[in-house]
């Protein structure tokens, strides 16, 4: 059984007992997060696609942990002008696990 669900203006394919890493939530560590806007719900090729979300369905997860991602480095450069710039970033996620998939 897996889902497809939105969250962080992002889609994720997800079954049970996966992790993955999302865009921040405000959810702390050890708390639930219940995902509605589910996009499509697969159980053992019973299909559900919704238009936009499928009735009546959620995604469940726990939050493990919210912490930075690697430094992405941002270079801007334009030759013989002597214009070199560098910025750096470090975006925030929250790694989450799924616990478990209702499907209607």
């Amino acid at each position: 059984m897996f889902a497809v669900f939105q969250s962080g203006g992002k889609q994720h394919r997800v079954s049970e007992g996966d992790v993955v890493k999302l865009e921040k939530l405000t959810a702390e560590p050890g708390e639930e997060v219940v995902f509605d806007e589910v996009l499509m719900v697969s159980n053992d090729g019973d299909v559900n696609v919704g238009a936009p979300f499928v009735e009546g369905s959620q995604v469940k997860g726990e939050v493990l942990r919210t912490d930075r991602g690697r430094k992405i480095r941002v270079i801007k450069f334009k030759r013989r002008k002597d214009f070199m710039r560098r910025q750096g970033h470090r975006q925030w996620f929250t790694e989450v696990k799924i616990t478990a998939i209702s499907g209607a």
